[in-house]
């Protein structure tokens, strides 16, 4: 599937665009199942005020969407309509320290590089983003967290761009955290930034934590596979993969996609699998848990995007 080339028209509108625009530009490549269809325009910003430029001057009737290093995310076959804003590059990619023992770090970092660069500097309190798949930008939206931690324990305030072009800043509580989501998922805000608190701590301990989260995730998660992380939120009052394990789903296949056998709440691409098959096998799971134990599991994995 193609859509409409919008990038002339873009580019008309906003002719002091400096970031790189691409029409039906393919995402399966960006994401981790590897499935997937293009976006309509693909947008890597060149920093927060392009970003900014753009979104002011693009028509309202032009959906936005960003995406991150696509861990924890399925793209429909049909592809997504409208911007894909893809943060990269040096703008959204550093990480800094910062006095009272704070790291502000970019939203396209991967979360186990915060951990890292937390650990090096002598900073307690990150080591839990070494278990989590993905970037800062979906760990704000997402209150990503494992292993005791989340993200709500240690940001102090996040950056971002609305859709109309204004840089503004959020603090903690203007977040709105709750579990794996934030109330700020539900508002038109690109995070380019965030800002975490640490507290001094042992290196040498805070390695050794790390090298435990590594150990426990390597043992227990298809970390090897082509899958987007823990498919669906544990529900009040259960696990969901014991949850699925007990519905008889473990192993079930829907195409090329199969819930793994090693950790019930990861799906996995085997080879050749659709986004139509990762999404069908898990609503096919949801059905069963339902029948089974009468537990709704919710998604945790971002759906985006129409079908082929």
């Amino acid at each position: 599937m193609s859509f409409q080339d919008l990038s002339s028209d873009i580019r008309a509108s906003a002719p002091d665009l400096r970031g790189r625009l691409l029409a039906n530009q393919d995402l399966s490549g960006l994401t981790w199942f590897r499935v997937g269809g293009p976006a309509q325009i693909l947008f890597t910003p060149a920093d927060d005020e392009d970003l900014a430029y753009l979104l002011s001057k693009l028509p309202e009737e032009i959906p936005v969407t960003v995406i991150g290093l696509g861990s924890n995310l399925i793209v429909r076959d049909g592809g997504i309509p409208g911007v894909v804003v893809r943060l990269g590059g040096k703008a959204f990619g550093e990480i800094k320290l910062e006095t009272g023992d704070r790291l502000r770090a970019g939203t396209a970092v991967p979360d186990v590089k915060v951990a890292r660069a937390a650990a090096d500097a002598s900073l307690e309190g990150l080591a839990f983003y070494r278990g989590i798949p993905g970037s800062i930008g979906g760990a704000l939206r997402m209150n990503a967290g494992a292993h005791g931690g989340e993200t709500t324990d240690v940001l102090v305030e996040a950056r971002g761009v609305t859709r109309k072009g204004e840089i503004v800043t959020l603090s903690h509580a203007q977040m709105g955290f709750t579990y794996r989501n934030s109330a700020a998922s539900t508002r038109d805000i690109i995070f380019t930034s965030a800002l975490f608190q640490g507290r001094p701590g042992d290196q040498t301990l805070i390695q050794a934590e790390m090298d435990r989260v590594t150990q426990a995730r390597e043992a227990a998660q298809p970390i090897k596979e082509r899958t987007g992380g823990s498919t669906f939120k544990n529900p009040e009052g259960g696990k969901a993969w014991k949850l699925i394990d007990a519905a008889g789903c473990r192993g079930l296949r829907v195409g090329g996609a199969q819930v793994s056998e090693m950790h019930c709440n990861f799906l996995i691409n085997t080879g050749g699998a659709t986004a139509a098959d990762v999404e069908g096998l898990g609503e096919e799971v949801r059905r069963r848990v339902k029948e089974n134990s009468g537990f709704e599991l919710q998604w945790e994995i971002k759906r985006l995007g129409v079908a082929a």
